[in-house]
């Protein structure tokens, strides 16, 4: 089925953030857009009031007329929905044209210019960067990005004039095979997904495969000293980034009063005194990253300095909910070792002689089993410790992996302590905080608007 040809689109699963975006570049389009999802949430309520019929049951009864015509409607499912759903039972019985998200990306970077982002860790930020530099210049783009942006609101980004697409490249599942990315970055490779992938070097080899999809003509952006050794087709530009050296890399940092700022060295044209609106010193070498991609495809030094000047991040990344002289609470995604490596790195480089706190929810029991002894060395950076139990997701437990796995390889002179997640609220009430981080990908993150109220309860001056 081409993209072009289709009226309808219905999503089984339409909840994901994700799916989310796809669904809205298709109502922009114009067409009749449906689904299912199992629960509401703010993000299928806000996709209801912009116009997507949405409900909530297996119900045949409740997919719109159009929604059934085999030849008019596209049908996009997601991975977690159960093979035996009872809407996409019918639409694979009756012929429908039926395509993972991550298929219908790669549809969408043939029909226009893919700018792509992939690695284990900084792929949000890094394409969340690059979109909006992209988006406020005179080249525009299109955008489907991992997270909600600070600066627009969305996870999406719309333009009725530009040919690029801006798209993170989810290497989970495989599903970045399917992109044809006329460009590409690619931040890290550390190896993750291990319950998908079984071994580090079939992760490192996925990753070698997604750059033979690169097109001729298109380029590489790489960060130097990776593992992964990539294999492009003819014609297709290698250039190596880092923070500190590279073809495109910064100069001249500094980091003060928290205010970053650095010249970017590049072999198209050196941009001075870029200054970070998101200032933490991680996003230095995202930054070098984005704007490499961005000037490669015709971005000028003024558009480059502007967007990143004015980027004020993703929600979830680095995500500061309080910043005063006596207290800092931030919460952050970061749920591989090495992201909360340099989470925890950063934090420290921007606040040296704080206490520093983190409560973490370990995701997955495979990525505890499988890095325990890495969590436990990027987190004994900190001062203080607390661990929530395991985040399953899609995982049934494994015998003799909890998170004192990670509690009992902490190094000395770290506190530490494991609480279940019913207990964190109460404990955050009991006592006070210097510099404190929420981190994980589960649903810890659901009690921040809670710990950032219990905060400042306690930190306003009683009235009584």
């Amino acid at each position: 089925m081409n993209i072009k040809d289709i009226k309808a689109v219905y999503f089984v699963g339409a909840g994901g953030i994700g799916m989310s975006a796809l669904a809205r570049y298709f109502m922009h389009r114009g067409l009749v857009v449906a689904g299912y999802d199992k629960t509401p949430s703010d993000l299928t309520r806000q996709l209801e009031k912009e116009g997507m019929l949405l409900h909530y049951e297996e119900n045949l009864d409740e997919v719109p007329h159009i929604c059934k015509q085999p030849d008019e409607c596209l049908i996009i499912y997601t991975p977690a929905v159960p093979a035996d759903h009872k809407e996409l039972v019918f639409f694979r019985d009756n012929g429908f044209t039926i395509e993972k998200r991550a298929q219908v990306l790669g549809s969408l970077t043939q029909a226009h210019k893919g700018l792509c982002v992939a690695g284990t860790h900084g792929k949000t930020t890094t394409s969340a960067m690059c979109a909006h530099i992209m988006h406020q210049s005179h080249v525009e783009c299109n955008a489907f990005l991992g997270g909600i942006t600070k600066n627009y609101g969305t996870n999406y980004l719309l333009s009725d004039q530009s040919d690029y697409v801006v798209i993170e490249a989810d290497e989970f599942d495989r599903s970045f095979h399917w992109l044809r990315p006329w460009m590409t970055v690619i931040t890290s490779t550390d190896p993750d997904h291990l319950d998908i992938y079984g071994t580090k070097e079939a992760y490192l080899d996925s990753f070698r495969h997604y750059t033979t999809l690169i097109q001729p003509g298109g380029a590489l952006v790489i960060r130097k000293n990776l593992e992964m050794k990539p294999d492009v087709k003819q014609g297709v530009r290698i250039y190596e980034y880092s923070r500190d050296e590279g073809d495109f890399h910064a100069e001249n940092i500094k980091i003060d009063n928290g205010e970053i700022t650095f010249d970017f060295v590049s072999p198209i044209e050196n941009v001075n005194n870029i200054s970070l609106g998101q200032p933490i010193p991680i996003n230095i070498e995202n930054a070098v990253a984005a704007m490499a991609m961005a000037q490669l495809n015709g971005c000028t030094a003024e558009e480059l300095r502007y967007g990143m000047g004015t980027f004020r991040g993703v929600d979830r990344r680095f995500d500061f909910k309080i910043k005063t002289d006596k207290l800092v609470f931030l919460s952050d995604y970061a749920h591989h070792p090495q992201e909360i490596y340099q989470s925890a790195k950063s934090l420290r480089e921007l606040y040296r002689d704080r206490k520093i706190t983190a409560i973490f929810q370990p995701h997955l029991y495979t990525r505890t089993r499988d890095f325990y002894k890495e969590f436990a060395d990027a987190l004994s950076q900190l001062d203080e410790v607390i661990l929530c139990d395991i985040y399953p997701a899609r995982e049934e437990p494994i015998p003799g992996v909890t998170s004192k796995l990670i509690y009992d390889h902490l190094k000395p002179g770290v506190e530490r302590s494991l609480v279940s997640l019913g207990e964190v609220l109460p404990m955050v009430k009991s006592r006070s905080f210097d510099v404190l981080m929420v981190l994980g990908a589960g649903d810890l993150d659901n009690l921040v608007p809670q710990i950032t109220q219990a905060l400042h309860d306690h930190e306003a001056p009683s009235t009584h």
